[in-house]
């Protein structure tokens, strides 16, 4: 892009650099904090899936040990009574990013006959309602890393902006207009020497 190369544009680019300088730390730190949070949020990710996989196994083993591994028809099998409602999320703020935070897990109230079920009913929805748990947590997290990722391609753009763009124009600018009013003054210094050499001659 041309510029004016003129004292006030000068001026113009020594200020929008200081500016670009100012703020690109700003954004490196932003991308930077975003980048650890990620990260964070992929292990807990990770942590609850295993996690998720011991409880599913131990209640497999629990309910075989216990013999209510039996078949149920498909319409009453214990599954079928933890139906979930919603997930209840508060909001967070992750550098400067609104981001959703798991409060509760609710569940849809299933009234069943205790007649179809053996007794240890009650205990293995406690732990398939744990299980769910889990999911919804990791959905939660997702749709964090979801928003976040969104976020730091967007500062990554910025940071790269500036950096390989806006910084390294706004000095060539300076440079250029420096040197140009350089030559002028060179030039004007010049001139006024051959026109005081002239006066010289003349008187």
């Amino acid at each position: 892009m041309a510029v004016k190369l003129t004292k006030n544009e000068q001026k113009k680019q020594k200020d929008a650099l200081r500016q670009y300088q100012r703020y690109l730390p700003t954004l490196q730190l932003k991308k930077q904090q975003l980048q650890i949070v990620i990260r964070e949020a992929e292990a807990e990710i990770v942590k609850l899936k295993e996690e998720q996989k011991k409880a599913v196994e131990a209640l497999s083993g629990w309910i075989a040990v216990y013999g209510g591994n039996a078949s149920f028809p498909e319409d009453r099998s214990i599954s079928s009574l933890v139906v979930i409602d919603r997930i209840a999320k508060d909001k967070g703020n992750i550098a400067g990013v609104e981001v959703p935070v798991f409060k509760e897990l609710l569940f849809k109230r299933i009234e069943y006959d205790l007649r179809y079920y053996p007794l240890w009913v009650d205990r293995a929805l406690e732990e398939l309602k744990n299980i769910a748990k889990y999911d919804a947590l990791v959905a939660t997290l997702q749709e964090r890393i979801d928003l976040l990722s969104a976020e730091l391609r967007t500062t990554t753009q910025r940071v790269n902006l500036f950096e390989k763009v806006k910084i390294p124009e706004a000095r060539e600018n300076i440079r250029v207009i420096g040197i140009y009013l350089q030559d002028q003054q060179t030039s004007a210094v010049v001139r006024g020497k051959i026109a005081k050499k002239k006066l010289v001659k003349v008187s």
